[in-house]
């Protein structure tokens, strides 16, 4: 008798033992400190959007984005990313369309309702795209579309998406290892599309070993273990300084 050909059991065998790598990745990730998804819901809704008008502005700045930009995580507003550039240049205007869990879908949304004539755009997004599992052609698109967008709104565009999602304190291994790889592949579509449309590009992406939001993760890390805290905005915008993609005050 003939016996029918199993390549196909064997596909699926491995398929299912990654996503059930994945899913106790995920158990680990919340087992580990379940009360960290608590937290990040509290800190999302106690987080509120710097914005300053100032009554004769020197520059008038847009920030578009997901929490990072909202500031979630920070002690304050003024402690925010946002927060840190409004003190530093106190003659800025800043609006600020940012909103906890967007997407560069979302992102590219903010922009179609904002008005135009900024002097520099702020985009700071893609953990959302990261830990949501966007497919890498969707969001290689919303990248170019919101690339496109900003540039309309403003004379200059700045895209500093997130760190490395799977250095996180939140997430554990397995799933902390496709988070990263995930992180990796957001960063490599966004320097593409910052290129393709004259846009100033911040990399926040480090090698643990050289990532300060690991070796230094008691402090930069918010309580949730998913956000920057106060001191990691700090640490956001020395970096957003130091590449070039705002002026020193």
């Amino acid at each position: 008798m003939n016996r029918t050909p199993r390549p196909a059991l064997h596909l699926s065998t491995r398929r299912l033992a990654t996503i059930a790598a994945v899913a106790a990745g995920a158990l680990l990730a919340t087992a580990c400190a379940p009360w960290r998804i608590w937290t990040v819901a509290e800190l999302a809704r106690g987080a509120r959007p710097f914005t300053a008008h100032p009554a004769q502005p020197d520059k008038r700045l847009l920030v578009v984005g997901d929490s990072t930009a909202v500031g979630t995580g920070a002690s304050t507003p003024a402690q925010s990313l946002p927060g840190l550039i409004g003190q530093q240049h106190p003659r800025w205007r800043i609006d600020n369309l940012a909103a906890n869990g967007a997407r560069f879908a979302d992102v590219a949304a903010q922009l179609e309702r904002a008005d135009g004539g900024y002097d520099m755009v702020l985009v700071l997004a893609g953990g959302n795209d990261v830990i949501r599992f966007t497919p890498a052609d969707t969001l290689r698109a919303e990248l170019q579309r919101t690339m496109s967008l900003a540039l309309q709104k403003g004379r200059r565009v700045v895209l500093m998406p997130c760190g490395d999602v799977g250095h996180a304190p939140f997430f554990a291994p397995p799933l902390s290892w496709v988070m990263s790889r995930r992180s990796k592949r957001l960063h490599a579509l966004a320097q593409d599309a910052a290129a393709d449309h004259g846009a100033h590009y911040v990399r926040l992406l480090r090698p643990r070993d050289q990532d300060p939001f690991v070796s230094r993760r008691d402090t930069l890390n918010a309580a949730d273990g998913l956000h920057p805290s106060s001191a990691g905005y700090q640490e956001w915008y020395r970096a957003l300084v130091a590449q070039g993609g705002l002026p020193a005050p």
